[in-house]
């Protein structure tokens, strides 16, 4: 009785409801797409927003392709998630919170656990968690208009800065705004940006106080020229004096354009680490790590603990070593945090990731297929064409070899490959702790050392460098990133219908024998009981 009453609620939980369902309603698929649509329009209007969905649809649907599909064709929730992050991190450098990134473990969250979702379209996350539990999935349109839809309600938020800003230079939404007025509060507005979570948006004093602080700084330059292309930018796409400032526009494009802005510095600080790296494989000598001088431009100053936990210290030889590219990728070089999101360095490496889902359109690729390709890409440290080694390609058979027969794309095996093909563009893939990569873990713990201490790391490690070629030693740990995992639930629910089956199948056995032994078993004596069924 227990297991038949464990598969029956099983059963309920399975076809069950979320909030605002019906109990036990069945969900066409139809349904679910007009339910998913409709609560992302209600987000997306105007022609701007079309305009906007047709942008991205042109930058993700060669990814979308080379995504693994559901039987009826449509990307379950890995899926999306892969490509939601992949967008957002390759074009914007947003990290979005929630959407963190996966640290190579087999759990991951969904799109809807993104917090923004979460606390300002609550009846989008319902029918995304309808979709799933319908193993509806998600066509390119619906991956489309969800990007489309998250970026939306990013650029919604910068509406308060922008508020603040007019405040603190005493200016008001409403009227006409003088050119050089529309210059201070679109400054005012990028240093709330970058001061994110730490800014004051109500003490005007502090405010103009800072500007005045920072406007001093020869970065501030830089700054100032970003937001005078912008405007400039904005009267010519609108062809029109009569308007020329429409600070909402203005705003959305400082916010949509800021990523890629800023990444000028991570690229500034990729190419200092690099003449650090005397083997031009990518890692730096602890020591050289620690060791600049205080007048250059740069200096590192993340604790060994930290390094460590994001993956960033090559500890596998004698002397410790720091990967650029996990470094450049790591939550120390991410600024201008929000409620929902951090800027980050953009990711190379999903750009050369995507360049290969373009020519291949498959979740999985021929292992030589693969190595001719990858010979013919360039990136802003690798000449094209090259030839690879040979243990390269001997690398990718056994990949191969290991996953049946072809190279998946999205496995943490071909990641491991692609870093030393790109060592300088593409993390190592260790396994990882996620909220290590995230900037809000370190939010209030030391990451840096002090000087004192860096000078006699790099003293000690000076002693220890290891000038040995360091021979690659594969991992056999495979992960991939986009395929569906069998949910518990679903196997313990088989497994508890089998025993029932199984139990049955006894109970009905068990009366045949007794009937049997009745009929057979002499009618004096005692009668045996001493075997119990338990049921």
């Amino acid at each position: 009785m227990f297991a038949v009453v464990v598969s029956l609620v099983l059963l309920s939980a399975e076809a069950g409801s979320i909030r605002g369902r019906e109990e036990g309603r069945t969900i066409a698929v139809k349904d679910v797409q007009a339910d998913l649509q409709d609560a992302m329009e209600a987000v997306l209007r105007g022609d701007s927003a079309s305009k906007r969905v047709a942008n991205i649809e042109a930058r993700v649907w060669q990814t979308f392709q080379a995504l693994p599909k559901n039987e009826v064709g449509r990307l379950a929730p890995r899926g999306v998630r892969y490509l939601v992050h992949s967008y957002f991190m390759k074009e914007h450098g947003w990290l979005i919170k929630g959407l963190d990134p996966h640290g190579n473990q087999d759990e991951v969250s969904d799109v809807q656990d993104a917090s923004i979702l979460q606390d300002k379209a609550p009846a989008l996350v319902e029918s995304l968690l309808e979709a799933r539990r319908s193993n509806h999935g998600l066509a390119l349109n619906d991956v489309v208009t969800m990007i489309a839809t998250l970026e939306r309600l990013i650029f919604d938020e910068s509406s308060t800065l922008l508020q603040a800003a007019y405040n603190f230079n005493g200016v008001s939404m409403d009227g006409s705004v003088e050119q050089k007025s529309v210059h201070d509060v679109l400054t005012s507005y990028l240093l709330l940006f970058q001061l994110g979570n730490k800014g004051n948006l109500t003490d005007a004093r502090l405010h103009r106080a800072l500007k005045a602080r920072v406007s001093q700084r020869d970065d501030w330059l830089v700054v100032d020229e970003f937001q005078r292309d912008a405007v400039l930018n904005h009267d010519f796409a609108k062809q029109s004096r009569s308007n020329p400032f429409d600070s909402s526009d203005i705003v959305e494009e400082l916010a949509h354009g800021y990523g890629k802005w800023q990444n000028t510095e991570c690229r500034q600080m990729k190419d200092d680490l690099m003449e650090l790296d005397s083997d031009g494989d990518g890692r730096i000598p602890i020591g050289k790590f620690y060791g600049r001088s205080d007048n250059t431009k740069y200096q590192f100053t993340e604790s060994l603990q930290y390094l460590q936990d994001i993956g960033a210290l090559d500890e596998s030889g004698s002397e410790k070593k720091v990967r650029i590219s996990n470094y450049l990728q790591g939550p120390s070089n991410c600024i201008a945090s929000s409620t929902y999101y951090s800027i980050c360095c953009l990711s190379e490496c999903d750009g050369l990731l995507n360049e290969l889902e373009a020519k291949i359109g498959a979740p999985t690729v021929d292992p030589m297929h693969l190595l001719r390709l990858v010979g013919n890409m360039s990136s802003s440290t690798v000449d094209t064409p090259r030839q690879l080694p040979v243990f390269m390609a001997q690398r990718l058979k056994s990949i191969a070899d290991q996953n049946g027969g072809g190279v998946p794309l999205h496995g943490r095996l071909f990641s491991e490959w692609l870093h030393y093909a790109f060592p300088n563009e593409c993390p190592y893939p260790h396994i990882l702790e996620a909220k290590t990569l995230t900037p809000s873990h370190w939010a209030n713990k030391k990451v840096s050392v002090e000087p004192e201490t860096r000078s006699e790391l790099a003293s000690t490690a000076a002693e220890e460098e290891d000038s040995l070629p360091k021979e690659i030693v594969w991992s056999s740990q495979e992960v991939l990133h986009v395929q569906e995992t069998k949910k518990r639930s679903t196997s313990v629910f088989r497994t508890i219908m089998q025993l029932a089956v199984l139990l049955a199948v006894l109970r009905a056995a068990i009366g045949n024998w007794a009937t049997l032994r009745s009929m057979v078993a002499p009618t004096k004596g005692k009668k045996c009981d001493d075997f119990q069924l338990p049921f």
